[in-house]
């Protein structure tokens, strides 16, 4: 298990651990997998079902809807609704697959994993976005991270972080830290690096 869920919950260290392994797996921000994860709240067996006759299963709530295309792989809802990182894979691999290829801006397309309709879309996107900025504030303070969006950018790590906070001369008091709500449009997805102690 990961060092820094040690002190978790068992399902909260499943649901950390999952996601992040799923993200790196997937190419998913990771701050989205974890704020799907925490949105979704769901429990290894648990069946949700919806108005339209699917279920939402599992952790991550994935929707059966989604399984009729993998049923030729051999994947069922029990296999969604069980316990380990399988379910954060399966929901990681369709995060992917709406970042990619839907239409609207990343908030819009990740909160496609609960629904298109656009009233239902917005109520998910907007709580997504606060949550996906607290989770990115975490991954910023236990990993490497690299901003992708800008070619040539060196990885940020925890301790580069603290020393530059150290060093940076104060700010004037009369400045406040800008609300929640400004860092949330402008921050941009990270993606957590890992690299081999041999490099």
């Amino acid at each position: 298990m990961l060092p820094f869920v040690a002190d978790l919950p068992p399902l909260e260290k499943e649901r950390i651990a999952c996601s992040i392994s799923s993200a790196v797996k997937y190419e998913v921000p990771a701050n989205i997998v974890l704020a799907v994860a925490e949105k979704e709240d769901g429990k290894p067996g648990q069946w949700v079902r919806n108005t339209n006759g699917t279920h939402d299963v599992g952790p991550m709530q994935f929707n059966t809807a989604y399984l009729r295309e993998l049923e030729r792989y051999g994947i069922t809802a029990n296999d969604v609704a069980a316990a380990g990182c399988y379910s954060f894979d399966l929901a990681a691999w369709r995060l992917r697959m709406h970042l990619r290829h839907d239409k609207g801006d990343i908030w819009t397309r990740a909160a496609n994993y609960h629904s298109r309709t656009p009233q239902f879309n917005a109520i998910y996107r907007a709580d997504l976005m606060k949550k996906a900025a607290k989770w990115a504030d975490w991954i910023e303070a236990r990993f490497v991270t690299l901003d992708v969006t800008k070619e040539g950018a060196t990885p940020s790590t925890p301790a580069m972080k603290a020393e530059a906070a150290a060093t940076a001369p104060a700010a004037p008091a009369a400045q406040p830290a800008p609300p929640r709500a400004a860092r949330t449009a402008a921050y941009v997805p990270r993606q957590i690096t890992f690299t081999s102690s041999n490099e």
